[in-house]
């Protein structure tokens, strides 16, 4: 699975029809972060309480609608009319039931409201009621946004080479093959990631969103991770005493087939947002955060666009701003799509066809070989900087994508320095940045005065102190080798991931 980049265009009628939509380029875009946020009306960027509670009530009564309908009047139905009846109830309170896990996942995001307290608060109580553990899954989801078609660091969707494919693939890889992946992926996939982290980023020993010491956490999110524990037991726990009074049976029907079609529509929703023909995805030699973002499409689904809050059909922007609310996803879409250009990927192919295409062709990944390498000046993407606590010794050292965490003996953890990477307030991913960036420029002005010795081959970090090479990124007229951050600045290259059709 996965999605591709540059390969050269397709030369027969026949990949032509397959590809319906040009490839994003993978080359670095002409805008910035900036210059999108610019583009949107200011009004899209608040938040309003009162409006984001009304879209949750609104969900809450026809979920209240439906329960009440299939409990009182089902029973009564004969044996043909009860089990269409049903069905409809299945499809209609999941549809609705994903919409409200939609609400939880802006929460996530700090959509929800201008109060975080009260964002994790609605969060917490929705996910944990639909058995995600909020903020376990928040925290997990926000490093995906970080490192978005990343294919060293992305959390989930990071498409294998093919050398790596598994040995079944080719068992697989006929009609009846994609059947059964598609029905154990819609049914199956979503409960596996978060217990057993199937399909997520690899890590050197088991992942798990239920373990507070998972390697997906640090030490300062722990606390929270036990909190989402707590909820899931909770919600658990209320499900069993609801089985002891109305049974099992009545249990699967009101509320576990609704809660299957929710966890296939959360893997449906964001599978065909990342898996493309057109889409590249980037190694750590040529990704950076904006074509990361950029590197997914929106869908059509119809009028479950509007039952989803329009994540479906909006999920580009929210990449580049996740902290827009969905009641302004649609506005802030339409002011950016003239500006992003080729860069704006939209694929209105009916939902069922597209998950069978996008099934069938995509695979693997591979290099674009019929591109030539283009290097461009240094520049450093981002620079990391760590101070344990208790200690006067700075390191520093160059890294390839913005994986925004900390941990309880960092005092700073990644200031970043993108080019063009606007600070905006209140979105999860940037408001972290700017306090750290405005935490280095304090130091910065504190540290003026100190002078880089001209040999900083045995220079004692602790006389280097943390901006160091701040002018050589300015000017890239030495080389950062051997030095504090002793990484070789990174390049741009053109070289982008393909996904090969069969």
């Amino acid at each position: 699975m996965g999605g591709g980049g540059n390969m050269s265009a397709p030369t027969t009628k026949t990949e032509q029809k397959k590809n319906a939509l040009p490839k994003v380029p993978s080359s670095k875009p002409p805008f910035t972060l900036g210059d999108i946020r610019k583009a949107i009306p200011p009004h899209c960027f608040q938040r309003s309480l009162i409006r984001s509670f009304s879209y949750l009530v609104q969900d809450l009564i026809l979920v209240s609608i439906f329960y009440y309908i299939a409990n009182t009047y089902f029973h009564a139905l004969p044996s043909p009319y009860s089990y269409l009846a049903w069905t409809t109830y299945w499809i209609a309170q999941g549809c609705v039931c994903t919409g409200i896990w939609v609400i939880g996942h802006e929460c996530g995001h700090h959509g929800f409201s201008d109060y975080q307290w009260v964002d994790d608060t609605v969060g917490l109580i929705l996910h944990s009621a639909l058995l995600t553990p909020y903020f376990a899954w928040k925290h997990s989801h926000r490093r995906h946004h970080a490192n978005t078609g990343s294919l060293e660091n992305d959390e989930v969707y990071i498409p294998r080479l093919e050398s790596k494919l598994r040995w079944y693939y080719k068992y697989l890889n006929n009609p009846v093959g994609r059947v059964l992946v598609l029905a154990f992926t819609l049914t199956f996939a979503w409960p596996l990631y978060l217990i057993f982290n199937i399909s997520g980023k690899k890590y050197d020993r088991f992942a798990c969103h239920y373990d507070p010491y998972s390697p997906i956490y640090t030490d300062r999110e722990r606390l929270q991770i036990y909190i989402s524990d707590a909820g899931i037991i909770a919600a658990t726990y209320v499900l069993y005493r609801l089985t002891l009074t109305q049974g099992l049976a009545w249990l699967v029907c009101i509320y576990g087939v609704p809660l299957l079609i929710v966890n296939g529509f959360i893997v449906l929703i964001t599978l065909l947002h990342h898996t493309h023909s057109s889409l590249p995805h980037y190694d750590s030699s040529e990704w950076d955060y904006l074509r990361g973002a950029l590197a997914t499409v929106d869908r059509d689904y119809g009028v479950l666009n509007k039952v989803f809050h329009n994540v479906t059909d909006t999920h580009v922007l929210h990449h580049i701003f996740s902290y827009i609310s969905h009641y302004h996803a649609m506005e802030a879409t339409k002011a950016i799509k003239p500006l992003l250009g080729d860069y704006y990927q939209f694929d209105d192919t009916p939902i069922l066809k597209a998950m069978w295409r996008d099934t069938k062709e995509c695979i693997f990944v591979e290099k674009d070989k019929d591109k030539a390498i283009e290097t461009l000046p240094p520049k450093i993407l981002a620079v990391e900087t760590a101070k344990p606590i208790g200690s006067d010794t700075f390191e520093e050292r160059s890294i390839h994508s913005i994986n925004f965490i900390s941990d309880s003996n960092v005092e700073f953890d990644y200031i970043v320095l993108l080019d063009g990477f606007d600070i905006d307030d209140g979105s999860d991913v940037h408001k972290e940045v700017r306090t750290l960036r405005d935490e280095r420029r304090a130091y910065k002005r504190r540290s003026g005065r100190e002078r880089i010795p001209p040999n900083t081959d045995d220079v004692p970090l602790d006389k280097v102190e943390q901006d160091i090479c701040f002018d050589e990124i300015e000017t890239q007229d030495r080389n950062l080798t051997g030095r504090v951050g002793g990484d070789d600045p990174f390049y741009y290259i053109s070289e982008a991931y393909s996904c090969e059709t069969d």
